[in-house]
C-alpha cells in the first residue's frame, strides 16, 4: 500500500493563483501523451507516486487525453483508487472540455450541452464527485461565450467543479470570458497558454499583460517544446524520440540544423547555470512569477525528477535573460 513522502512539502514552491484562495506547484503533472493503454500501468501509478512524493500536488488533464481519447482519466481514476484515496483533498485535478471527443453534432466545442455531458463522462472515469479546476479547452466560433461561460458557472453551480479555467483564449477573449464569468459570480481563476522560451506568443500578443490586469493565473502548457528543448536532440535524432515517430506534434522536419545550433547555445548557457537545458527552460517560463505553475509530461519517474529539479534555480541575472534573448533572436 503506497504511503506518500512524510517530507513531500519541503522543497516544492506554491504560488497562489491570481488572486484566488489556491495555490498550485511550481511544477505541475501533465496526463498528456504517457497515461494510456500502450504504457505499462505500473510505470503511471509509478509516476504518480514520484510527482506527489516531491511535492506536484497539481495533475491536469482533458477528456480527449490518452491515446485513445478518456484513456488518461481512467488512467487517473485507477491510481486515484489504489494509492490517493486518503490524499484527495491534497490534491488538485483538472480536467478540460473542447476538442472532438465522440462523433456527431455534440462531441465538441463549447456548448452547454457538450461541456457538461463531457464533465459527467470525466467524472465517471476518474470516480470523482467533482474536480478542482474545469476548463473551457478552446474558444468555440460559433457558440455565443456567453453559453461556454454559462456551462463553466453551472458546473461549479452543481458541485462538479471548485473553480474554472480557460486554454487557447486570445488576450480580448479572455477579458470577455472573465468579464462574463464576474457577472455570473464564478470568478475565471486560471488560463493555460502555450509558452516557452520558443514561443512567447502569450507576451508579444498580450495575454500575459491581461491576465496580470484581471488577477488571473496562468499555467503554462509544452514549456519544452514537446521535448525540443531538452538535451535530447543535441546530437541528432535518437530512433526511439516524438520527432523520430509519426506524432502530430512535432517531426524530423521542425529539427533544422539553425534550430539544433540554437539549443547547443541555451544548453552552454544552461550547464553555466548548473542546470540541465531543460530544468532552464521550465525556470525561464516560470521566472519572474507572472507564471503561477508550468506542466510537465513524463514517461518515467526519474524524467519527472529531473524537471522538478528546475526549482532549486528559479532566479535568472539580466546578462542571463540578455544572453537566452540574443540566441533565440540569432
Amino acid at each position: 500500500m503506497y504511503t506518500a513522502h512524510p517530507h513531500r512539502y519541503a522543497d516544492m514552491p506554491y504560488r497562489r493563483t491570481g488572486r484566488s484562495g489556491l495555490k498550485l506547484p511550481a511544477l505541475s503533472l501533465g496526463l498528456w501523451h504517457n497515461f494510456g493503454p500502450d504504457r505499462p500501468a505500473e510505470t503511471q501509478r509509478a509516476i504518480l507516486r514520484r510527482a506527489f512524493d516531491l511535492g506536484v500536488t497539481h495533475f491536469d488533464l482533458a477528456n480527449n487525453y490518452g491515446p485513445p481519447p478518456g484513456a488518461a482519466e481512467s488512467a487517473l481514476g485507477e491510481a486515484l483508487k489504489a494509492d490517493f484515496a486518503r490524499y484527495r483533498d491534497e490534491l488538485v485535478i483538472s480536467t478540460k472540455a473542447g476538442y472532438l471527443m465522440w462523433p456527431g453534432p455534440y462531441g465538441e466545442w463549447g456548448s452547454r450541452k457538450y461541456l457538461l455531458s463531457s464533465l459527467d463522462q470525466s467524472l465517471q472515469r476518474m470516480g470523482l464527485d467533482y474536480v478542482d479546476i474545469f476548463y473551457s479547452h478552446r474558444p468555440d466560433p460559433e457558440t455565443p461565450l456567453e453559453e461556454t461561460m454559462g456551462a463553466l458557472h453551472s458546473a461549479v453551480q452543481q458541485g462538479k467543479a471548485l473553480y474554472v479555467g480557460v486554454s487557447n483564449y486570445s488576450a480580448e477573449q479572455t477579458r470577455e470570458a472573465a468579464r462574463i464569468l464576474a457577472e455570473l459570480g464564478t470568478p475565471l481563476l486560471i488560463h493555460q497558454p502555450r509558452y516557452s522560451m520558443l514561443d512567447r506568443r502569450p507576451e508579444t500578443e498580450g495575454l500575459l499583460d491581461a491576465l496580470d490586469e484581471l488577477r488571473t493565473g496562468s499555467i503554462a502548457y509544452s514549456p519544452l517544446e514537446q521535448g525540443v528543448l531538452t538535451a535530447r536532440y543535441l546530437d541528432g535524432i535518437p530512433e526511439d524520440s516524438r520527432a523520430a515517430s509519426d506524432s502530430p506534434f512535432l517531426n524530423s522536419d521542425a529539427l533544422t540544423e539553425e534550430l539544433v545550433g540554437k539549443l547547443r547555445a541555451l544548453d552552454d548557457i544552461a550547464k553555466s547555470r548548473g542546470q540541465s537545458l531543460a530544468q532552464m527552460a521550465l525556470a525561464w517560463v516560470l521566472r519572474g512569477g507572472r507564471v503561477t505553475s508550468a506542466l510537465v509530461g513524463a514517461s518515467s519517474p526519474q524524467q519527472l525528477e529531473d524537471s522538478v529539479a528546475a526549482v532549486r534555480n528559479l532566479d535568472f541575472d539580466a546578462e542571463e535573460l540578455a544572453r537566452i534573448d540574443r540566441v533565440i533572436a540569432s
